[in-house]
């Protein structure tokens, strides 16, 4: 049977404490989040990453020190490995975008490793340029510097895939009594900002993840449930999608209804999760009045999760869909955004149709 190697994509984060600086300045030095010219950007990195540097390394400090992203994603490696057993030798390995193991380590590890197949599959269930093609841009030219030559299939995104959305409204059943206590909760989904000139330029990401709350809020089948989204963790002085998740923290708290709080685009906890959700929201929740505030966790390693990926991959591995273009949605192998979503790297649907029905 074929040799598998699956790449799990993350931003990654600070190993410790020394890495806050240059783990700043390979995020905001990104084209990919930062669109200007390479030496504006290179003294814009530079000036943020001074001026954010301290602050940063607090919050860090706060998680012992560095980011659990390497140990979650361990995690998931090891489930989905197990997961796929059946499918022959398959291996997991990680990419992170803005701090180690970074793409160039990855591609020299998975070419070590000589693998028939490769998928490459971002733990960002959501499409944006911003952090998708970020890291497969990333990813590509790291392999085209390698030479790595071997055939390669790329999961776009996944806001519907069913495990997904049936993993998030299991843990948010989970964490509703607790919230219940003290009256009927309000469910916030938060998710991950995004400046609103990359919508205007046709980025799917907002949509997808309307989409995705909407899926989760209907399938807990929770009678009068009031959801709302919001976004958290905008830096610097553009204009971000909204609301933010902390004006709909103070909304709760004027309205005096207990809160719930799922991190809707997040896969793994790091510090927009254990520090922004659980100290910064949690602290404002209390000042504002919140009777309760309860955050669920971040699907990790849950086996539902585990399965929606595992369900991915084999989808994308088929041989019935070898002749599917390669950047692939979770829509069936088709395209799930409308046309009018520029940035989405899948063809247009019609498109996608007939390539599928060639296939079969």
């Amino acid at each position: 049977m074929a040799r598998t190697a699956i790449v799990l994509f993350n931003l990654g984060g600070p190993d410790r404490l020394e890495s806050v600086k240059p783990f700043l300045f390979n995020l905001f030095y990104d084209p990919a989040i930062t669109e200007m010219a390479a030496p504006f950007r290179w003294l814009f990195a530079k000036l943020i990453t001074a001026k954010r540097e301290k602050a940063v390394q607090a919050n860090y400090a706060l998680m012992g020190g560095k980011t659990p992203l390497l140990e979650e994603t361990s995690a998931q490696m090891q489930a989905l490995e197990v997961a796929l057993a059946d499918l022959g030798e398959v291996r997991c390995f990680m990419a992170m975008r803005y701090w180690h193991p970074l793409s160039e380590a990855t591609v020299a590890e998975v070419v070590a490793w000589r693998p028939d197949r490769i998928l490459l599959l971002p733990l960002y269930p959501h499409y944006s340029a911003a952090t998708t093609g970020s890291s497969l841009e990333a990813w590509r030219q790291a392999a085209s510097a390698d030479g790595l030559d071997v055939p390669t299939r790329t999961v776009c995104c996944y806001p519907l895939e069913p495990g997904f959305v049936q993993a998030h409204a299991a843990l948010i059943r989970e964490a509703w009594p607790k919230a219940a206590a003290s009256g009927k909760p309000r469910l916030l989904f938060s998710a991950h900002g995004l400046p609103e000139a990359f919508i205007r330029k046709g980025d799917p990401y907002q949509w997808q993840v309307e989409q995705t709350c909407a899926a989760v809020a209907e399938s807990l089948e929770i009678a009068d449930l009031e959801w709302r989204i919001c976004y958290q963790s905008r830096v610097g002085p553009q204009t971000w999608i909204g609301p933010f998740t902390e004006q709909e923290v103070e909304r709760a708290g004027a309205d005096g209804v207990p809160l719930v709080v799922c991190p809707i685009a997040f896969v793994s906890e790091h510090i927009e999760t254990l520090v922004e959700m659980d100290d910064e929201y949690a602290a404002l929740a209390r000042r504002s009045g919140v009777p309760i505030y309860v955050r669920v966790p971040t699907l990790s390693a849950r086996p539902e999760f585990i399965e929606a990926l595992a369900t991915l991959v084999r989808r994308h591995l088929s041989p019935a869909q070898a002749d599917v273009p390669q950047a692939l949605c979770g829509a069936d192998l088709g395209r799930l955004c409308p046309a009018r979503f520029q940035r989405c790297p899948c063809l247009p649907a019609d498109a996608a149709a007939n390539a599928t029905r060639a296939a079969a």
